[in-house]
């Protein structure tokens, strides 16, 4: 189910993405960021219980090798100098890759910056130990390894307000400025100020066929919108190619709503769900990475489903874990503060309310 919660006035304004990209790294600030980007993550341990040192290195050349790091379960390709260059987890399909610095801002909803050399692609099988030597990943790592093509960020950020309009091949706008979804005229919704159930067909105003034979049908009133799960559907489904369900319990892929990603069986649970009360909050977040989905509770009136979900973009400049999302408060997807600042750590609104990740 798509996140709800009281509504707070609404964001007005150009939201602007500034978006950077050089092959070194131009200030101090910006290598201590890459020392400790989310995919240098700090609970590595090892897989053999050694204690403490990385084991089955592997090496390819004489200037890259792998290792294989625990939990999550997975395997880091580094260079010559030490520096990580991809990390590639099991059971996903998520491929993080080092690449060029870019900066994402928010100026008109957030003071926040988040300055990355995190690049987030989608692989086309899930990863097992080992697979560096398959050939279905050689030809896919040479195709990407250094591609400046638009990844789950870029495509993330043409959203936000303010975005432009972009167009396939076929003239059709698969991308620019979305609302979270078509104002509430009816009253009936306990005061919420837009109404959920945008999906990503929806926005782009054109019937979708699902795999299973069902045809998910765009509503008129709801175009160029997202929910926050639509967004997810949007940017992971519709653009990077991972299958989508047409609901939460028919076809295969990624479910409709937060609560079906959550609890589905797709990629790997980096933060196992546990249940969603308070104390259910997760006791560290070391292990989340780029391109991780994070799941909310959020609104007592849905139960015991989980209702928000959102994208981990990287540490700000502040050193703050931030996550992007559709939401009501600012009719769309944002990194900003305007209902709860865009934190995962802390004790924030949305650190209080995050109950699970997964890595696709």
């Amino acid at each position: 189910m798509p996140g709800k919660k009281k509504s707070r006035p609404v964001l007005s304004g150009l939201v602007v993405l500034g978006l950077v990209a050089t092959s070194g790294y131009l200030t101090l600030e910006l290598r201590k960021q890459e020392e400790r980007g989310a995919t240098e993550v700090r609970n590595v341990g090892v897989l053999d219980g050694t204690g403490g040192k990385s084991t089955g290195a592997t090496t390819i050349t004489t200037a890259e090798r792998w290792t294989r790091l625990e939990n999550p379960a997975r395997s880091v390709l580094r260079g010559a100098d030490g520096r990580v260059k991809a990390v590639l987890t099991d059971g996903a399909r998520t491929a993080t890759l080092k690449g060029p610095a870019r900066t994402f801002a928010e100026p008109a909803a957030t003071a926040s910056k988040v300055s990355t050399t995190d690049w987030v692609r989608l692989m086309p099988k899930p990863w097992t130990k080992d697979a560096q030597n398959a050939r279905w990943f050689k030809d896919w790592y040479a195709e990407n390894a250094t591609s400046k093509k638009d990844d789950v960020f870029a495509v993330a950020f043409q959203y936000i307000a303010g975005a432009p309009q972009r167009k396939d091949a076929q003239g059709l706008v698969i991308a620019g400025d979305a609302q979270f979804g078509p104002l509430n005229t009816s009253g009936t919704r306990n005061g919420d100020l837009r109404l959920e159930q945008s999906d990503f067909y929806d926005f782009l105003g054109t019937p979708y066929p699902f795999r299973d034979g069902t045809v998910g049908a765009p509503e008129t009133m709801r175009a160029r919108s997202l929910d926050c799960s639509g967004y997810i559907r949007m940017v992971w489904g519709y653009r990077a190619r991972y299958p989508l369900m047409s609901s939460d319990t028919a076809g295969d892929g990624l479910p409709r709503t937060a609560n079906g990603m959550a609890r589905s069986g797709e990629g790997a649970d980096i933060l196992p769900l546990t249940g969603i009360t308070a104390g259910d909050r997760p006791t560290t977040i070391d292990q989340l990475q780029p391109g991780d989905l994070v799941f909310f509770k959020l609104d007592t009136r849905t139960g015991n489903r989980l209702d928000h979900v959102g994208m981990v973009l990287g540490h700000d400049t502040e050193g703050h874990l931030i996550f992007i999302s559709s939401r009501e408060e600012v009719n769309g997807p944002t990194i900003g503060d305007i209902g709860g600042v865009s934190r995962l750590d802390g004790n924030g609104y949305y650190a209080k309310t995050l109950r699970s990740a997964k890595r696709l």
